[in-house]
């Protein structure tokens, strides 16, 4: 089977503790494309008041097949979507 091969996105993206962090709409992408897994973090409701994110899904996938979930869960804000986040896409590529 032939691999797809797509120009690289140019340009400077957002960094977080060395890794990539890109947001389209509601869903936030973070991890290296490179290794094993990738975090995606996706609003699925917001505050009518406020507008800030009330409910955000939070899955660690696969990077080259995004539809293995590997790990999933919900919180209510998105620094405590992000925090628990992060510690399970580091303990999913720490397992390989």
């Amino acid at each position: 089977m032939a691999q797809e091969t797509r120009p690289l996105a140019g340009g400077k993206h957002l960094e977080y503790m060395g890794k990539p962090l890109v947001r389209q709409d509601d869903t936030i992408c973070y991890g290296d494309m490179s290794e094993k897994y990738i975090l995606i973090l996706e609003i699925l409701k917001r505050d009518k008041e406020t507008d800030l994110p009330s409910k955000i899904l939070i899955q660690v996938v696969e990077s080259q097949n995004p539809t293995n979930i590997i790990k999933q869960g919900d919180k209510n804000s998105l620094h405590d979507a992000f925090s628990l986040g992060t510690v399970w896409l580091e303990q999913a590529l720490k397992k390989g």
